[in-house]
């Protein structure tokens, strides 16, 4: 299985709720970038927090690609959301190519478990940084770090 994990753009630092932070138009350019190195996957399910940030940046991700299913929004994929519950959830898209948007520190957080087993060394992902993940099933330690990805800041 293949999962991409890309955390949002670069968002703004205020608005009422954390949850209603829109994408600067920096963030919307790194996302662009980084939706660049998707081209040509076969990608079956983008899914994406529920946060205006993360909904655009799957919007725009969707938009570069030309992908014409509709984008899931999961409640399980927000700031703290908990890892091991993201796994469980993905056991539904097992043999198939998803992409997550989400956010730290929860990207990071399942990426390192994902890739060690464990969650004393998350992964780096900064705005907009692109993780790609390859294993038999999704699941503690069992998927390799083929790559990441860092956009410009």
């Amino acid at each position: 299985m293949r999962l991409w994990l890309l955390r949002h753009g670069e968002a703004q630092p205020q608005a009422a709720t954390d949850a209603a932070r829109a994408l600067t138009a920096h963030g919307c350019d790194q996302v662009r970038k980084a939706a660049l190195q998707l081209e040509g996957r076969p990608i079956r399910q983008i899914i994406a927090s529920p946060y205006l940030r993360t909904q655009q940046t799957a919007a725009l991700v969707a938009e570069t690609l030309g992908y014409g299913s509709p984008i899931i929004t999961a409640p399980w994929l927000t700031p703290d959301g908990q890892s091991r519950n993201v796994i469980r959830q993905l056991d539904r898209y097992a043999d198939e190519e998803i992409l997550l948007v989400t956010h730290q520190p929860l990207v990071g957080d399942l990426a390192g478990l994902l890739i060690h087993g464990h969650r004393e060394q998350p992964l780096p992902m900064m705005t907009a940084s692109l993780a790609e993940l390859d294993g038999p099933m999704v699941a503690a330690g069992a998927m390799d770090l083929l790559a990441v990805v860092h956009a410009h800041h």
